[in-house]
């Protein structure tokens, strides 16, 4: 427990069996319950996660959101933090976050990856995709958002229940935070945290990934859709 709240870390995982060992052995021990949700992988993912007495849970249906809704319906914490499992955002910085998220009262503390001090850890490419994503976020939704893309969240998990959570893939990162900026009971703020190089196989594409996103930013903003 951090400060009498019960912590669930999630990680999204499709043959990270490399990433997820460094991510696990970094893992404060205030952490109550680590879930790794097996994507479908094909090495030794899900038997690496065991060993560090993480919560494995398979997932079949590929998809980044998919993975992450499976996730948040066995998650126990009181505070949800995400985080990938090829070692890109730092584990040990959980407890920073933690500490901001308390010290500024908020609902959803967004992880940005800017500015990049580790230049190998992204590309130009990938700067300036994810620069015109932010923005494009930014216009749409009113509310500067300096990194729109980020895979690392601190919030309360009763925030869910109001949340309209629909992507399965990779636009799930984006909506997420657009839910949370929506919902005016709900304290949205980001701080800056060190993005490193990933460890293992580059699984993004930037230009497929790129205009999916975009076009699912805009259809969010423009399309109603009904509370089930």
């Amino acid at each position: 427990m951090y400060k009498d709240l019960r912590i669930t870390v999630i990680i999204p995982c499709l043959n990270e069996e490399q990433g997820v060992e460094q991510v696990l052995r970094r893992m404060p021990p205030f952490v109550d319950e680590v879930i790794v949700v097996d994507n479908g992988s094909t090495d030794r993912t899900s038997e690496v996660a065991r060993s560090f007495g993480a919560h494995v849970i398979r997932e079949p249906v590929r998809g980044y959101g998919r993975s992450y809704k499976k996730g948040f319906a066995h998650a126990s914490g009181d505070i949800i933090v995400t985080l990938d499992g090829d070692h890109s955002y730092p584990p040990d910085a959980i407890s920073y976050l933690l500490e901001a998220f308390l010290h500024l009262e908020v609902d959803f503390l967004n992880a940005s990856r800017f500015p990049v001090r580790d230049r190998r850890a992204m590309s130009f490419k990938h700067y300036i995709g994810n620069l015109v994503l932010s923005i494009a976020m930014s216009l749409l939704y009113f509310r500067w958002v300096r990194d729109s893309q980020s895979g690392m969240w601190v919030f309360r998990r009763s925030i869910l229940k109001d949340m309209v959570l629909e992507s399965d893939s990779m636009a799930f990162s984006e909506e997420i935070k657009i839910e949370a900026l929506k919902n005016p009971r709900v304290r949205f703020e980001e701080i800056s945290i060190l993005y490193s190089s990933r460890l293992g196989e580059i699984k993004l594409n930037p230009w497929r990934d790129g205009f999916h996103n975009l076009f699912f930013l805009v259809r969010k903003r423009f399309t109603r859709r009904a509370r089930s």
